[in-house]
């Protein structure tokens, strides 16, 4: 069963999908979740730390997302296992999970390109991902900025490089570490550049493909 922060989150996150948040109404939202608008206020503090909150879920979650395609294990056309197309495929899912969430979920979007529309929530001390006061303090959430803003563009393509990294360290020769490095790097850069200007999968796919078979010295 939801917790009623769980609850809220949900609610708070079906109404942007209806309505612009400037007109997302707080006892709107503590009435969708079956709770009192106080509670809403205690766990939350104002619109703003609400707004704060359902950002950083939605970005933790499409991070988790890329966790996930990258742990799942694949096939390509270097085989299972290795250097080869196991690796490369687990890239591309988590590379199709990045684009599938940026086109389904507008906060996800907004914080992968920057790009934030009137609809969309702002919260008070500027755009979530830019530097400037922010009131709040610190998210004790894992993955949290220490300036206690969500993630923008530059932290969410650092996460996923890092997340590539820990996921396909281990099936990488040691000598090859630093070449596996600047491919995620790479790749997390490529998935964002079709996020902001989508073109055909399979462009991305060969990009991706081309990266992974540099830095394993492959033609």
């Amino acid at each position: 069963m939801p917790t009623a922060r769980e609850s809220l989150l949900d609610a708070a996150y079906a109404a942007l999908a209806a309505r612009p948040w400037a007109g997302v109404r707080m006892v709107d939202v503590a009435a969708e979740a079956g709770v009192s608008r106080q509670t809403l206020y205690n766990e939350f503090g104002s619109k703003e730390g609400l707004a704060r909150a359902l950002v950083r879920r939605e970005t933790e979650g499409y991070i988790a997302g890329v966790t996930r395609a990258l742990a799942a294990p694949g096939a390509g056309p270097g085989g299972s296992g290795g250097t080869g197309g196991d690796v490369e495929a687990r890239v591309v899912a988590a590379a199709a999970w990045t684009v599938r969430a940026a086109r389904t979920n507008p906060l996800v979007r907004a914080a992968l390109t920057g790009c934030w529309s009137e609809r969309l929530p702002t919260p008070a001390g500027g755009i979530p991902g830019r530097r400037g006061p922010y009131p709040g303090g610190a998210s004790s959430q894992p993955g949290a900025r220490a300036d206690g803003l969500p993630p923008g563009p530059t932290d969410l393509v650092s996460r996923f490089s890092d997340c590539a990294m820990a996921a396909l360290e281990a099936d990488w020769p040691k000598e090859d570490l630093p070449e596996l490095g600047t491919a995620c790097a790479t790749a997390a850069r490529l998935t964002l550049s079709y996020v902001v200007a989508p073109a055909e999968p399979e462009d991305l796919t060969r990009q991706l493909h081309r990266a992974f078979a540099h830095a394993n010295h492959r033609p």
